[in-house]
């Protein structure tokens, strides 16, 4: 009982540094949404801890893919929304 306690508070107080820290990290890169890309990467997270706090039957592994989709989905496009138009030299090291 204490640990469902402890789970629930960690995930609320991530959930809201996730969204905290994906919403500043949008705009600082200027997303177009940042509110909506903060809230992709933070739902599913809050998802994944409800699973493993509401259904015990829900395998460990669908639980952590749940919980890092959306964390997953901003890594891709962060990296396509920040990196160079131009194709890579050959022979040129990456900065």
């Amino acid at each position: 009982m204490v640990t469902d306690t402890l789970v629930a508070v960690f995930g609320l107080v991530t959930t809201v540094a996730l969204f905290a820290v994906a919403h500043w990290d949008a705009s600082r890169v200027e997303f177009s949404r940042p509110r909506l890309w903060a809230a992709i990467v933070a739902a599913p997270f809050a998802v994944g801890i409800g699973l493993y706090l509401f259904v015990p039957t829900a395998p460990m592994t669908g639980v952590i893919m749940t919980a890092n989709t959306g964390l997953v989905l901003y890594g891709f496009e962060r990296e396509v929304s920040t990196e160079d138009e131009e194709p890579a030299e050959p022979g040129e090291l990456l900065e």
